[in-house]
């Protein structure tokens, strides 16, 4: 199905937040923030999709696992491309693995030096005994750009991601250049999330769930958002959206995008929770577009 992306402009509270409204590719009944091994699912969803524009060939499965050691644990890493880095943070119960689509990795691969890796207690990645934490994980972020050997990154975080990639760039803000917020909330607490909030809840306790997965949904239970910080980011934030998704829905992207001054509010019309799954083509192109956009071309 093809789309037909929308602009408009519009002012809040001093800042411009620019909607984009893509077409759907289909309307997805469930909704989910994880992979196979995580108690919300997706449909399977192909790996590649055609691409308008040949981008260079990416095999997640044939690109080797790296390893970097980050506070006391041993975090698995992938690298694509060259260029500027992009730190991509996966969701809740997710790793490496499937939490991204091979077409949205490559489309990202073409200008930037693209990483992808595991949370602690998550696929290739090691665990010690420290409290799992939102928090942490971000640390462990912060952790793997240094041993990686940069200062800062751009970074994308999806779901539970998005909430690291909040707490990394309120607790680290010269790690971050800029920041992508994908299926995103300040909390999953507020009345909006509470299928989301249901998924995790269960998820802490439940046995048939592997200890990282159950860690997860502890440090997101023990998380107390980032709303009365969200003001305070000063860096060029992308929020992105599906009009479709159920688990962080589209009015709690819309308040965060009021709270932080000059951010981009994407939205993708009929889509779901981690859209870059079905409309891969859309969403690399759209942070392109972000990442290589110069938001202070007077100054420069």
């Amino acid at each position: 199905m093809m789309s037909f992306p929308q602009t408009r402009f519009f002012m809040n509270k001093s800042l411009m937040v620019i909607l984009v409204i893509a077409a759907a590719f289909c309307l997805i009944v469930v909704a989910g923030c994880t992979n196979a091994s995580a108690p919300a699912t997706c449909p399977a969803v192909p790996a590649t999709v055609p691409a308008s524009q040949t981008w260079p060939a990416v095999s997640i499965n044939a690109t080797p696992v790296k390893y970097a050691e980050v506070n006391g644990v041993k975090l698995g890493y992938r690298e694509f491309g060259s260029g500027e880095p992009v730190l991509l943070v996966p969701g809740f119960g997710s790793t490496m693995d499937l939490a991204w689509n091979e077409t949205f990795i490559a489309i990202l691969a073409s200008k930037y030096h693209v990483y992808t890796y595991d949370h602690r207690g998550m696929g290739y990645s090691s665990d010690n005994t420290a409290t799992p934490t939102i928090s942490l994980y971000a640390e462990d972020a912060a952790g793997l750009m240094k041993a990686l050997g940069y200062d800062s990154m751009h970074v994308y975080g999806e779901s539970m991601g998005s909430s690291v990639s909040q707490q990394l760039v309120i607790d680290h803000p010269e790690r971050v250049r800029k920041l992508v917020l994908d299926s995103v909330t300040y909390s999953i607490r507020v009345p909006e999330t509470q299928l989301l909030f249901s998924i995790i809840n269960e998820s802490a306790t439940d046995p048939t769930q592997t200890a990282g997965v159950r860690e997860e949904a502890q440090a997101n239970l023990a998380w107390n958002g980032t709303w009365d910080k969200l003001s305070g980011i000063d860096k060029d934030v992308m929020l992105v959206v599906g009009t479709d998704d159920v688990l962080t829905p589209e009015p709690v992207t819309v308040r965060m995008a009021g709270q932080i001054n000059g951010s981009w509010l994407v939205r993708f019309k009929g889509l779901p929770h981690i859209g870059s799954r079905y409309a891969p083509l859309q969403y690399g192109e759209n942070a392109l577009n972000f990442l290589g956009m110069d938001e202070s071309p007077l100054n420069t």
